[in-house]
């Protein structure tokens, strides 16, 4: 049996399951109307509508609506371009012979977290001329993952992705085993010269260096040849590891089997309903049980812990529930066969939190939807790697959508821009919701509303220099990527 038997005989017991809607005699029903198709197109040549517009017109109009949702961002030409400077590459030789400072690094938080802090650890080993070695994982406290780095990434690809820039080693040398290392935490948002100025000393004298807590400690505006460092390292050097890799891939491609998908990245689960200060909205059940738990664990809300719920919601600041990512994505063109693939946790309330989102959109599937039997049975309990199998399926999607902000959403941001500013919906929630909250509002009204609301804010290139402290791994332009008109070098 081929690959793509097994694929359908695997949907097809979903369906009975009630993952997906379609079921055998719904099919039966698509293949007889698709051969009556040219009598149905010969009739509907003589016929006119109501308003005497012919209904072959009216059924071109619908299909440009229903293609518009799958239409791409202008990327205005722009593509990678990571040119480093003459000074920057006369330096590297230094750089990587050298062995007398060694970078160690531990690295905490989620995957995507961790793929920041990664992401500086290389550009601080380059400003202090070290070689890093292979950054440690925190076992992360909520999720309990003890993966290591290789577990997760392609650790010869990293190594020998950066080999101009940076030495990377998979341990410290024999000589500096001994050496008790010289150990720092930087505030937030240093600069080159206050890493130099605080460790470069102590640095010389022991030989290794230990860094912690490296989230968002190194300033987002750095010079243009350690921006374009930070691009390779996130969107070349740290690849996913094979196993992962190709798992992803073949859900992708399972995806992309009946035509294009979008990828929603929900957060809905507990934790993050109670991290937020918002409610979901299922029952006055759950919420209830969502504010017991913030009452008894209050340092888990993350600030402004003084506003209300509706005051949160109103100002962007929760996460949208099911019934507002359908009622998005209708208005933004999503028709009813929009296949879509979901990333996240489990949802707070289950299956009943996404109900709005499945009878909307029946094509609604996940991992454990796709996989085979057995295909996950080797990253189950490992939090990490699931996210990045989440990660890789979104990444390949046609459209990408995120339900709030957050570290996976910021990555793949960049990520699709990258790969030539793929179609990145980011809801404009604090604008939008008031019109949500309007029921007299007509649907038509409604919809072109929403649409205009979002018709920049589709994945269109937009330059990292425009507001301060934009990360570049999430606006690529102009430092890393260039287009005819504009080369940054």
């Amino acid at each position: 049996m081929n690959k793509d038997k097994i694929f359908s005989s695997a949907v097809l017991s979903k369906s009975e399951l009630g993952v997906d809607s379609m079921k055998k005699d719904e099919i039966l029903k698509d293949e007889t109307l698709s051969k009556s198709l040219p009598l149905i197109s010969n009739v509907m040549l003589q016929a006119k509508g109501p308003s005497g517009v012919d209904l072959v017109d009216q059924e071109k109009s619908v299909e440009v609506d229903k293609g518009e949702f799958w239409k791409q961002p202008d990327g205005l030409g722009y593509k990678p371009c990571l040119d480093f400077s003459r000074d920057y590459r006369r330096d590297s030789d230094g750089v990587v012979k050298n062995r007398k400072r060694y970078l160690m690094v531990v690295v905490s938080g989620g995957l995507n977290q961790q793929r920041n802090q990664i992401v500086d650890a290389v550009v601080i080993a380059r400003i202090l001329g070290a070689a890093l070695v292979v950054p440690i994982l925190q076992v992360n406290v909520i999720w309990g993952d003890e993966s290591e780095f290789a577990d997760i990434f392609d650790f010869e690809h990293f190594k020998n992705v950066l080999a101009n820039d940076v030495r990377v080693v998979s341990s410290l040398p024999s000589t500096h085993l001994m050496t008790k290392p010289v150990e720092g935490s930087p505030p937030l948002h240093v600069t080159p010269s206050w890493i130099r100025g605080r460790y470069l000393r102590k640095f010389n004298r022991e030989g290794v260096l230990l860094l912690r807590g490296l989230d968002s400690r190194l300033t987002k505006d750095l010079p243009s040849d350690l921006q374009k460092l930070r691009c390779k390292v996130a969107f070349s050097a740290l690849r996913f590891a094979k196993p992962v890799q190709e798992l992803g891939n073949k859900i992708a491609e399972r995806m992309k089997t009946k035509g294009p998908y979008l990828a929603l990245h929900l957060r809905m689960e507990k934790d993050v309903w109670v991290r937020t200060g918002c409610l979901p909205g299922l029952s006055a059940e759950f919420d209830e049980i969502v504010k017991n738990e913030r009452i008894q664990r209050p340092e888990l809300l993350t600030g402004r812990s003084n506003m209300t719920y509706h005051e949160r919601k109103m100002a962007g600041l929760c996460p949208l529930s099911a019934m507002d990512v359908t009622r998005l994505l209708k208005a933004l063109g999503a028709q009813k066969d929009a296949r879509i693939y979901w990333a996240g946790g489990q949802p707070f309330g289950g299956k009943e939190a996404l109900n709005p989102l499945m009878q909307e959109f029946p094509h609604l599937y996940n991992k454990e939807d796709l996989a085979l039997p057995g295909e996950l049975e080797p990253f189950e309990k490992k939090a990490s790697l699931m996210a990045a199998i989440d990660y890789i399926v979104s990444e390949k999607s046609d459209v990408f959508m995120p339900s709030h902000g957050g570290n996976m959403g910021h990555a793949l941001q960049g990520h699709r821009a990258y790969a030539g500013h793929k179609k990145y919906i980011t809801p404009n929630k604090r604008q939008m919701l008031p019109y949500f909250l309007n029921p007299s509002l007509p649907e038509a009204e409604f919809n072109s509303i929403v649409r205009e609301l979002h018709q920049n804010s589709l994945g269109q290139p937009e330059l990292r220099t425009s507001k301060i402290g934009r990360d570049v791994t999430k606006y690529p332009v102009p430092e890393c990527m260039c287009n005819d008109s504009h080369y940054d070098s």
